[in-house]
């Protein structure tokens, strides 16, 4: 973990590419020990959802160079090291348990939908919460949860107009996108038993994943299909 956290906070430091490139032999050191970890993981998931093993953990990591294609990008580099373990690997549906490992406590891990641009994507949602909300509310008030992870979202002021404003759920109805996300401090990271206590947080936010899942099912995000 340390070479990790030391790489990481380097390159967000130095966040430019002749250092990137100068630094190549550090990157693949912490690379190799974050592959690593998401082997073990795989491991720890399997033991209550077995869609995620025989699945190659370079194949379920992000890039850390960013798309540049993409505007208003604030620097070339992610300083982070990510993967989303689940039943399709890296794809984000079916929904599975994303972890992030950046420096300056940043560090995340969780689970649920960040795409607040697609419109079907937010109705399928936001049907599926009309409809089975009271089981959405069971699940974001499980007290173990509740300790350890934060809804959050792009969220509207008010509940969109197609809902009556009264409606059971408003307040979830309000989310174009939700997810789970549980923070990570350094010392919990470098825990000799952080694997086992990852593995116990992705159990603790599976229900979560289960339900959204229910939401979407298989759905392909537009620019995929």
């Amino acid at each position: 973990m340390d070479e990790m956290l030391q790489y990481l906070a380097e390159l967000e430091a130095n966040n430019e590419r002749t250092w990137y490139h100068a630094h190549a032999e550090e990157r693949k050191e912490a690379t190799a020990a974050f592959l690593a970890l998401v082997q073990e993981l795989i491991f720890e998931i399997g033991k209550f959802d077995e869609r995620v093993l025989f699945h190659n953990p370079k194949d379920l990591m992000y890039r850390i160079p960013r798309d540049m294609r993409i505007p208003n990008q604030p620097t070339p580099y992610n300083p982070s090291f990510r993967a989303h373990i689940g039943p399709k690997g890296k794809q984000p549906f079916p929904i599975g348990y994303y972890i992030c490992i950046a420096p300056g406590g940043k560090s995340f891990l969780g689970a649920g939908i960040s795409v607040d641009s697609v419109r079907e994507l937010t109705g399928l949602l936001r049907e599926h919460i009309a409809w089975h909300g009271d089981e959405l509310k069971v699940i974001l008030d499980e007290p173990d949860f509740r300790r350890n992870f934060v809804l959050k979202g792009t969220a509207l002021k008010n509940p969109p107009r197609e809902y009556d404003p009264l409606h059971p759920h408003a307040d979830l109805l309000r989310y174009k996108c939700m997810y789970a996300e549980g923070a990570l401090s350094e010392r919990t990271l470098r825990a000799k038993r952080f694997p086992q206590r990852a593995g116990e947080l992705f159990h603790m936010v599976k229900p979560f994943a289960d339900f959204l899942n229910e939401a979407v099912g298989n759905y392909v995000l537009p620019g995929d299909r």
